[in-house]
């Protein structure tokens, strides 16, 4: 689904001030939840999470650290829920796995380390421990109680910040961000703190800010070709805004909700659409994880993290493995 445009910062308030004593409800029940005691892994349990729901960029920042872990021969593995895909247990990703089966988010993390879904992950922290894993890096879970977490990044979207600040169904909130701050070791912030609400919650809770962007991984090639873009992720416009940047023609950009299931007749209709604009069909690498064998011939718009201070990011990495 699209979030409801008053969840927004500037959007109508009289939706939220009515939802605001539901929101009050899930805010109770979740804090009762993270206070229960979880199942402690052999190894260090890094989460990248967040407050809110949808689009902040959890999996971009878990990808770059699983890739920095690996490198340094740490053996990461991730455990992620496997959001938009039909497994039910705990299963290991395999390359063949369609995103159908497994999520698109864990097609893309199982490309840089071993990647477990599963929506206990207790459950997968114990296969992945006894399948040889040296870390545990878990895509989203902040509020998840199943599994003791050593190290938690809440990672926020500078651009949309917390929304209208209001907890879930009165917001996009999963819980009070200063709730979610305070059991996190830093904040991630990627890009533009545009609200300013992200360095106002940092300062009341005392968290460090780890500042990031990103940045199209082949950038020149972009340069001056006539693009018909679409997205089915938490903020689409971050898409079409980053084509732009990087000197893209946008001659259309069509917005799909987050994970959409991609029918045969809808990319049908946007290639068609592209040949009559005489333009590229491009989308986003999750997208395509999603379009399987659709994805042909359609060009994948690849982001990284570009960090401000990679050596902050490294010994907090480091700081894991402290007296192991």
């Amino acid at each position: 689904m699209r979030p409801p445009r008053f969840w927004a910062a500037d959007g109508p308030a009289w939706p939220g001030v009515v939802l605001a004593p539901l929101g009050g409800l899930v805010a109770a029940v979740t804090a009762r939840l993270v206070a229960r005691g979880g199942w402690r892994a052999s190894v260090p349990v890094l989460c990248v999470g967040n407050a809110s729901v949808g689009g902040s960029g959890k999996t971009v920042v878990a990808l770059d650290l699983a890739a920095r872990l690996a490198a340094s021969g740490r053996a990461p593995h991730v455990l992620l829920r496997g959001y938009g895909g039909a497994v039910r247990g705990v299963r290991p990703v395999a390359a063949e796995d369609p995103a159908a089966l497994v999520g698109d988010e864990a097609k893309l993390l199982a490309a840089v380390a071993p990647t477990w879904v599963g929506a206990d992950r207790a459950a997968s922290a114990r296969a992945a421990v006894a399948a040889g894993a040296g870390v545990l890096v878990l895509d989203d879970g902040l509020q998840n109680p199943g599994l003791v977490k050593n190290l938690s990044l809440l990672v926020v979207d500078g651009g949309a910040g917390f929304g209208n600040g209001r907890v879930l169904p009165a917001g996009p909130l999963r819980e009070p961000v200063v709730a979610a701050a305070a059991r996190c070791a830093a904040m991630v912030l990627i890009g533009e703190d545009r609200q300013r609400e992200a360095a106002r919650v940092a300062a009341r809770v005392g968290l460090p800010v780890l500042r990031a962007r990103l940045v199209v991984a082949d950038a020149l090639s972009w340069r001056g070709v006539r693009v018909l873009a679409f997205a089915g992720i938490g903020r689409p416009e971050k898409v079409f805004a980053s084509l732009e940047e990087v000197g893209a023609v946008l001659v259309g950009r069509e917005p799909f909700p987050d994970h959409h299931p991609y029918a045969a007749r809808e990319i049908a209709a946007l290639r068609a659409r592209a040949a009559a604009l005489g333009a590229v069909l491009a989308t986003t690498a999750k997208d395509a994880a999603r379009l399987g064998p659709a994805a042909e011939g359609v060009r994948v718009l690849r982001v990284a993290l570009a960090w401000e201070t990679p050596a902050a990011v490294e010994a907090l990495l480091g700081g894991l493995f402290a007296g192991r």
